[in-house]
């Protein structure tokens, strides 16, 4: 699934809510993948208006939908264009009370994996542009090395869990070349005391190894890599240009072998496609063999616009399955509940007979936020000063004296 200047006064993306439920951890939930995103909709500055690709003309558009009507056209290839987004953060704040985590990161806006059931596809409608566009206009966003480290400077991110590739893969092919996952990670090894989760379908992660460790080494990470089917043929229909799935768990056992926590989300069970019980247990004994320490699994949920890609796929290939979601999903939503009851309680068993989690495990020790660019004032103090810790995000300078200077951080 895709994912930074030193700090300015505080911008509007960054606000604190006023009220909120108090968060119960920091680990990405099985929930995540299928309720949300949490890519803002209007998180972006907006230049002087150009000529627009919106039906719209630019004057007519604000927020994302003007910036991206605006944004320059920088490379075609494949059938996919790719433009460039500039945004005033990299962070996007997640008001949703579905998902247990604050904040999201998506490099990119749109995925070229094209997947037919992908829920994102409505976030390309709040810069008015079809969810058919998703896979075929993709917005690199811009300037991310030094957004992130303004970001992860904010007091509001500390003890916080962020998730990155929550709406659009960090690892795509857009990757290759622009590499702003990469450059989004590079800052993130710099910091100590993150809670980070990536979600992606894409080998290609295998690639920042080296990041990965460094930044596990000092902060919280777990990576959950999407395997839906190990059907070749089925997965290609289904994510035309993601990697094969034997691809995915290779990278499992590699990212395993590193020391790197990682886990198999099988997001979105498809009723009628994937879900076959021979199907999940073969899944199931790969992903435990590839090393992965928990599968986590949910039913496909659609929204409007995965709908109409969903159903398009399933009338040109399944038309007698196409029949069962039309009357189950009406256009939206859930299937039924007895159905997910049945999954549950099949995924359930699998997880027991091949000694898979559902979940990552919370960090058995805690470390506190800290900056890299952590500095003292030391006062007048003498030899034989020292430094301790004196409070969440406070260090202190203790003199011979026992005279004692201390700062926030």
């Amino acid at each position: 699934m895709a994912t930074y200047p030193i700090l300015p006064p505080k911008t509007a993306t960054l606000r604190r809510r006023p009220v909120r439920r108090k968060q119960t951890s920091l680990t990405l939930f099985p929930q995540a993948a299928r309720h949300g995103n949490c890519e803002s909709s209007n998180g972006a500055s907006a230049p002087p208006p150009e000529p627009a690709r919106s039906e719209k003309p630019a004057t007519e558009l604000v927020g994302i939908a003007r910036l991206a009507a605006s944004s320059p056209l920088t490379e075609t290839k494949r059938g996919t264009e790719y433009f460039l987004l500039p945004v005033r953060s990299i962070l996007n704040e997640c008001h949703s009370e579905r998902v247990p985590f604050r904040w999201t990161i998506n490099p990119y806006r749109g995925c070229e994996f094209g997947c037919k059931y992908c829920y994102a596809r409505y976030t390309h409608e709040y810069m008015e542009i079809d969810g058919t566009e998703f896979e075929s206009k993709i917005y690199v966003k811009q300037n991310v090395g030094a957004l992130t480290e303004r970001d992860l400077s904010q007091e509001a991110i500390w003890g916080e869990h962020i998730a990155i590739g929550t709406a659009t893969d960090p690892y795509q092919p857009a990757e290759r070349e622009f590499g702003i996952t990469r450059a989004i990670l590079e800052k993130m090894a710099e910091r100590e005391g993150l809670s980070v989760s990536i979600t992606t379908k894409s080998n290609q992660i295998v690639r920042d190894i080296d990041l990965l460790r460094r930044i596990s080494e000092r902060s919280a990470l777990t990576v959950h890599m999407t395997v839906t089917t190990l059907r070749r043929r089925l997965a290609r229909m289904l994510e035309p240009r993601a990697p094969r799935p034997d691809l995915r768990l290779q990278a499992v056992r590699k990212l395993r072998d590193a020391g790197i926590g990682v886990g198999v989300n099988l997001m979105p069970v498809l009723p009628g496609l994937t879900d076959r019980e021979t199907d999940l247990d073969t899944l199931f004994k790969a992903a435990r063999d590839a090393g992965a320490q928990w599968i986590a699994a949910n039913v496909v949920f659609l929204m409007p616009a995965s709908w109409r890609s969903m159903l398009k796929f399933l009338d040109e290939k399944f038309p007698r399955l196409a029949r069962q979601y039309r009357d189950w999903f009406k256009g939206y939503g859930d299937a039924p509940q007895s159905y997910r009851k049945e999954i549950s309680e099949r995924i359930e068993r699998l997880r027991r007979k091949y000694g898979l989690g559902s979940r990552p495990k919370k960090p058995e020790t805690s470390r506190s936020w800290r900056s890299p660019q952590l500095e003292l004032r030391l006062g007048n103090f003498g030899d034989g000063g020292k430094l301790c810790q004196v409070q969440d995000h406070a260090v202190a300078n203790v003199s011979p004296e026992g005279l004692l200077e201390y700062k926030t951080v």
